[in-house]
């Protein structure tokens, strides 16, 4: 058998506010999970989005250390369109988060903002050009 991607896992400080991140971009977790060590988010494909708070990640691993910066995960959300990509910048934004680069056209013909989560990881928005 060749191994296969099964879930993303990510570390977070503070479990609601990362749900309250995710959420607003569309993941669907479970209603109460707010007060949960680890969650899960199905998407496509079968795909696993996992949050677990740092004390989770301790539990097995004691001598685990919190990063001192983001930028070790990068996640990508495809958007329905250009105008999405500002819609959905602005949105996130306005709530609060972080934006860490403003919409723009790439030159490799995209619509592409980043905002940052809770934990200072950088979420990518994009849609193709035209």
């Amino acid at each position: 058998m060749t191994p296969q991607l099964d879930f993303i896992g990510i570390v977070v400080s503070d479990m609601a506010a990362s749900l309250a991140f995710y959420r607003r971009l569309g993941l669907e977790f479970p209603p109460d999970a707010e007060n949960a060590p680890h969650t899960e988010a199905t998407i496509i494909g079968g795909l696993r989005l996992a949050l677990d708070t740092e004390d989770t990640v301790r539990s097995f691993h004691p001598d685990w250390q919190r990063p001192t910066s983001g930028g070790r995960v990068g996640l990508a959300f495809r958007c329905a369109d250009p105008a999405e990509v500002d819609t959905v910048y602005a949105a996130i934004v306005d709530a609060g988060y972080h934006g860490e680069l403003k919409p723009w056209d790439a030159p490799w013909g995209q619509r592409y903002a980043t905002v940052a989560d809770p934990d200072g990881n950088g979420v990518d928005l994009y849609a193709p050009l035209g």
